[in-house]
């Protein structure tokens, strides 16, 4: 075979790869992100836009992102590894300390003590995820236990009734999935605005 035949067959292999490649390119980037995106705004819109929660246009967080609470009157979220910053969204991911690193056990230290020092007649056994960062950092929610152990502190500082507390949690409480899919968890912010008597829109 001369150099022209190979040339020629080089040729003819390479003219339908870039051809499929450029036809593949549009459909993946292009029509397929548009379409989605398209079908999402149609069906989906406030999940679409980050399931905001508004107050007179006012977008005040998401429901998918948490908050940093640190008040006693409020209740706080899961501790959040971020940086420079505690629910960082454009810095997702955890700390990645081993449970060996001393710098874990710190962190945990220090949450249990502001915990203790923001309830200190609060003799309860903490819940885990008051105490331990998620992997996301970004964990808008909080398990029944979580949002149980700090019922007390929330009414005290307010002036409210534990009863009158709890019906806020368990208005805010999400079910598991057909009651079997997950646990039930509480929106942070949600409960928070709810207590400030702030009516927002999801």
């Amino acid at each position: 075979m001369n150099m022209q035949e190979k040339s020629t067959m080089q040729g003819g292999v390479l003219r339908p790869a870039l051809a499929v490649f450029a036809i593949l390119s549009v459909i993946t980037g292009l029509l397929y992100p548009y379409a989605t995106t398209g079908v999402a705004q149609l069906l989906f819109p406030r999940e679409a836009n980050g399931s905001m929660i508004e107050r007179n246009g006012q977008v005040l967080g998401s429901a998918l992102i948490g908050q940093q609470f640190t008040s006693p009157k409020y209740f706080w979220g899961r501790p959040s590894a971020t940086a420079p910053m505690p629910y960082n969204a454009s810095a997702s991911g955890g700390s990645n300390l081993g449970p060996r690193n001393p710098a874990l056990a710190q962190a945990a230290k220090a949450r249990i003590e502001a915990l203790h020092a923001a309830d200190p007649d609060n003799a309860r056994p903490i819940p885990v995820d008051l105490i331990s960062a998620s992997g996301s950092g970004l964990d808008p929610d909080i398990s029944l236990a979580a949002a149980d152990y700090q019922i007390a502190r929330v009414a005290r500082a307010r002036n409210m009734s534990t009863l009158e507390v709890a019906k806020r949690v368990e208005a805010h409480t999400r079910r598991p999935f057909f009651g079997l899919l997950g646990e039930p968890v509480v929106n942070v912010l949600a409960l928070n605005l709810d207590l400030d008597g702030v009516k927002a829109v999801r």
